[in-house]
């Protein structure tokens, strides 16, 4: 054969070389989601490419069997090449295989899957268009690598079957969630989060604690009642007797606020128009609830204890932030960055919002606030100026009073 021809020939080599791997690493790291988006709008190379990699096995045996032919073809080509050349002297042979090595490892296999990994459409698209008949070609050779394969994993217990996963936990998508911040605003990257947390979620993380629930006490005058409806900034109040445990029920202002200026206007008017109170066990999963809200027709319910007492108040708005997280919450104003990378953060988020909005792992299943999760910590109430590492976190308490933290510090990680 002409040494023209034999150069020609290994040439060809590489290049069906670089496409064998290129073409390799294009198709498996091509993102599933997207191809199936692509495939779904008619793209022609997302539904062949998407095709054939339902079955990878037989892909991969197809590939490997045309790089390993080319590979060894190439080095094959190569020594005749050198023998013409240098038939008396050994070192050359065996220098020009050594230097094929190195051509083929920039030419034919870092070069095309660096250019795989940054534009793997680029590559795949293509190639699933060549692989699509080969596949049909060369099915029964395929078909016999794969089963020594197989029989040769059996060997050593592994049921390619049983571990595959085409599937990715919440943990896991969590994380690709948290690597979105360059291409998903912070407020819907807060939505979508909050979501995910729906399934461990309960109303006592989301709940108005009992100390700031606003009502009206039946027992006080007419006078300072009818002054507490008007003044409320919410459109349903709390009705109880003395104190927040002896509850009557609710009762919406739309319903009051007609009948306020009538001259008959008295408290027994008044305990017509309360509707009875609805109470929620205080481990019940937000899901759960916003689905019995939806089935009640009703709004709002207390959330009690083991032992019926009080613990808190729950509305469907509550519920609501908590699916569309920033948009509807202002959490996001409990959170100042400084100039210096610190943060200034009110104490009374919750610990789940404070994870939600900075992607930490401060523990949820114990105080819900994180004053509370500060004063478990320390077993005390701090004082201003004390610095401490909360699970990692180093803060400082910038505010407090008699019984509760205000306002803390985070400071930036060194």
């Amino acid at each position: 054969m002409p040494i023209g021809m034999l150069f020609g020939i290994l040439a060809v080599m590489l290049v069906l070389s670089a496409f064998f791997s290129g073409s390799e690493s294009a198709l498996m790291t091509l993102s599933r989601y997207r191809l199936r988006h692509l495939a779904n709008n008619k793209h022609a190379g997302a539904i062949k490419a998407k095709h054939i990699l339902q079955k990878p096995d037989r892909l991969l045996g197809l590939i490997l069997l045309g790089n390993n032919f080319v590979n060894n073809l190439a080095a094959a080509i190569t020594t005749v090449i050198a023998l013409k050349f240098y038939a008396d002297d050994h070192m050359m042979v065996a220098a020009a295989i050594g230097l094929l090595t190195l051509i083929m490892l920039v030419f034919s296999e870092a070069t095309p899957k660096t250019l795989a990994a940054a534009k793997p459409e680029l590559l795949a698209f293509p190639a699933a268009w060549i692989y699509s008949p080969l596949l049909k070609v060369f099915y029964p050779l395929i078909w016999l690598v794969n089963g020594f394969v197989s029989l040769l994993l059996r060997l050593f217990s592994v049921n390619l079957k049983k571990n595959r996963q085409d599937f990715i936990n919440i943990e896991e998508f969590q994380g690709i969630l948290n690597e979105t911040e360059q291409f998903l605003p912070a407020r819907y990257q807060n939505m979508l989060q909050g979501i995910l947390d729906l399934e461990s979620a309960t109303v006592e993380d989301i709940m108005t604690p009992r100390h700031e629930i606003i009502g009206i006490d039946l027992e006080a005058s007419i006078e300072d009642i009818i002054t507490d409806i008007k003044t409320s900034p919410h459109t349903q109040l709390v009705a109880y007797k003395n104190n927040i445990d002896k509850i009557v029920g609710f009762l919406h202002l739309r319903n009051v606020l007609v009948l306020l200026e009538q001259v008959h206007f008295d408290k027994h008017a008044l305990m017509e128009l309360i509707s009875k109170p609805v109470y929620i066990p205080e481990h019940t999963p937000v899901y759960t609830q916003m689905l019995r809200f939806s089935n009640d027709k009703s709004r709002i319910g207390l959330v009690v204890d083991e032992y019926g007492d009080v613990q808190g108040l729950v509305t469907l708005d509550d519920l609501l932030q908590e699916i569309a997280g920033g948009l509807l919450s202002d959490d996001l104003n409990s959170i100042k960055k400084q100039s210096d990378g610190s943060l200034l953060v009110d104490a009374n988020i919750t610990v789940r919002e404070l994870n939600r909005l900075t992607h930490w792992s401060l523990p949820t299943n114990g105080p819900k606030t994180l004053n509370g999760l500060i004063i478990e910590f320390m077993e005390t109430i701090p004082k201003a100026g004390t610095s401490i590492k909360l699970h990692g976190h180093p803060l400082e308490i910038v505010k407090h009073d008699d019984n509760t933290v205000k306002l803390v510090k985070f400071l930036p990680a060194k």
